[in-house]
Parts: structure tokens; C-alpha cells; sequence
């Protein structure tokens, strides 16, 4: 499977589908990605084999009938529509374990991107039954765009007369920095403006606080800034970008980014998730920021495979230390439109 190191050019895109009435906002936007890009299009379905150990083969073969029904009538209607006029495309359906199945398909079509909607489940039911969207997240090793329950029906893809604004959260580790190349391409060809965020793990200054207290955090921050900077800089980026440094405090990181994000406006968030190498509750509970944005966000979110297994967003204060900024770093960062 081909894995985007450069930019985000997708040659082949994927979108895994239900046939659901939420998954027609995922058609409608992963048609229009493909056509921007002049991608080749893939819908796949998955028949889950749970309902052959459940009702019997005979019940799983008649849902396999219908929805192999459903996708001719689908891709009719997207034929006789113009939707699919000048796109090369393919709908599969298969029957088996849906991700194993994916995967295959993945491999086989060389998707370089993969567009999955979830319907955002939580609590107990997430975590003892998952859901395919999350293991697309965690497993798959190529880009993955997911429109989670919240998403906006319009998009930034369906308006070109619009300058949309995309969020890319880091914590400047080599994995997370990963998807700075698919971020700065995507943003280039869609015209968009690049807003940088990374949070910082430490309560923001306080007055009355003593010199001795307020010092790290003054350091931590003012290090953010200066590294957001020197990356926005480096960016050529078409479009002048932005860059955001926030305290996290005592609020998880996955509401820092959705409210830097809502703030914003921001039509798209890019953010690395990781691929735990073990798969228990525990490993569950302990990677929720990504697929907690997912669910809230009102944008689409795009992640990164992160092979390292480890995912965090910003340094706590007392582990970097840095020399105050200058005048002319100043003037340098508000030039990029710092929030502070």
C-alpha cells in the first residue's frame, strides 16, 4: 500500500461505506475529492461473516444479495446523475471480518487515502465493540479522512470560490510532524490558510505567582511560539498561515483542539494518530484524544499514520527551557497571526 511521505496527491481513494443515509455525505464529499485531485474511486462494503455465526448462512447470503442490489442501484444513480462522469471507479462488496477485508482491498486497489464516516459511538459500547472507522484509524498506513457524526454537510471541497482554513495540531515529535507534508500540500491545493496549534502541557501564568513558578511556563510558551514559527515559516505555504499556542491545563487535549478548531472556523483538522501494538481495554482508554476529536468535531478530520505508538500534544513547562524573545522574533511571530 502506497504511503504518502512527500505530499497529498491521492492517486486512489477509498471511501468504506454502510449505505447508510449518514454515509451520502461521505459519498458526495469523497466523489468531489477524487475530482479534484483526478483520483481513481473505490467504494467498498464489507458483509460482516458475524451474522453467518449468528442467523445462519442463509441470512448472511440474502444481506449479501441486497446489498450487492443497493451498490448496482447506487452506482446507476451516480451514472445517470453526471456524479461519476470522468472519475475511473469501482464498487466491491465483500463477506468476511470487515477490517481483515478492507485491508485487502486497500492493498489491492493501492489506496493512498481512505474516507470513512463514523457514527461516533462511546462509552462502553466503543469500547468493548470498536467500531470499523476506529480500527481504519489505528491500523491503516496511509492517510485516513474521517467525517465523524458532527461534521458540517458542506464542505470546503464542494466550494473552490472559498478560502478555507485548515488546523494542523502538533507536538513537534517526528511522528506527529509527519503529516506536515500532507498538510501544507492539501492546504497549497485548496488555496487554504494553515493554522498551527500545539498545546502546551502547563497552567498558564498567574499573577501573584512567584518569579520561580512563573519562569518555566514563560519558557515552555515562548519555545512553542518560536517552533510553531520556524515551521510556518519554512512551510511555503501560498497562503500566509497562522499560528496557535494554548495552554492545556486541566482540560483534555481533544477540547483544546476542538475549541481552537470551532474558533477557527476551521474546516478541516490534521492531527497523527498512533497504531497501539496491543489492542485490550487498556490500550483503548489510553488513545482517545484522536478519535474524541473525531466524534466532536464539527469539521472533517484527516490523520496521519504515526508508527511510533505514542501520541501527545505539547511539552510540559519544566522540561524546555528557552531564551526570551527578541524584538524582532516578535515582530516575526505576529507577523503569522500568533494567538497569545
Amino acid at each position: 500500500m502506497a504511503v504518502i511521505a512527500a505530499s497529498l496527491k491521492p492517486h486512489s481513494v477509498l471511501i468504506a461505506t454502510d449505505f447508510s443515509e449518514a454515509s451520502e455525505k461521505v459519498l458526495r464529499h469523497s466523489l468531489a475529492l477524487a475530482r479534484s485531485y483526478g483520483s481513481r474511486f473505490c467504494l467498498a462494503h464489507v458483509v460482516s461473516s458475524l451474522g453467518a455465526r449468528m442467523a445462519g448462512p442463509g441470512a448472511i447470503a440474502a444481506c449479501e444479495e441486497a446489498v450487492l442490489r443497493e451498490a448496482a442501484q447506487l452506482e446507476a444513480s451516480l451514472v445517470r446523475s453526471g456524479a461519476l462522469a470522468g472519475i475511473q471507479h469501482k464498487f466491491i462488496v465483500r463477506r468476511g471480518e470487515p477490517w481483515p477485508e478492507l485491508q485487502q482491498i486497500l492493498r489491492q486497489e493501492s489506496a493512498d487515502l481512505v474516507i470513512v464516516g463514523t457514527n461516533g459511538r462511546q462509552g462502553v459500547a466503543r469500547l468493548f465493540f470498536g467500531s470499523i472507522a476506529e480500527h481504519i484509524l489505528r491500523q491503516a498506513s496511509c492517510p485516513v479522512l474521517v467525517f465523524g457524526p458532527r461534521s458540517r454537510n458542506d464542505c470546503w471541497i464542494e466550494s473552490p470560490s472559498k478560502h478555507p482554513t485548515f488546523l494542523f495540531a502538533t507536538d513537534f515529535g517526528k511522528a506527529s510532524l509527519q503529516g506536515l507534508p500532507q498538510a501544507i500540500a492539501l492546504a497549497n491545493h485548496f488555496e487554504a490558510r494553515l493554522a498551527f496549534l500545539n498545546v502546551v502541557s502547563a497552567s498558564p501564568p498567574q499573577r501573584g505567582l512567584d518569579a520561580d513558578i512563573r519562569e518555566p511556563r514563560n519558557s515552555a510558551y515562548q519555545q512553542a511560539v518560536r517552533r510553531l514559527t520556524e515551521l510556518a515559516g519554512n512551510a511555503n505555504l501560498h497562503v500566509t498561515p497562522e499560528c496557535h499556542v494554548v495552554f492545556q491545563s486541566t482540560k483534555p487535549v481533544s477540547e483544546t483542539i476542538l475549541e481552537t478548531a470551532q474558533e477557527l472556523r476551521a474546516d478541516l483538522i490534521i492531527m497523527a494518530l498512533h497504531s497501539p501494538a496491543r489492542s485490550g481495554l487498556t490500550s483503548r482508554l489510553r488513545s482517545t484524544t484522536g478519535y474524541d476529536v473525531v466524534c466532536q468535531a464539527i469539521s472533517p478530520v484527516l490523520s496521519v499514520y504515526n508508527p511510533s505508538g505514542t501520541i501527545s500534544f505539547g511539552p510540559a513547562a519544566a522540561e524546555i527551557t528557552a531564551p526570551p524573545l527578541s524584538d524582532a522574533d516578535l515582530i516575526r511571530i505576529r507577523g503569522f497571526g500568533v494567538k497569545w
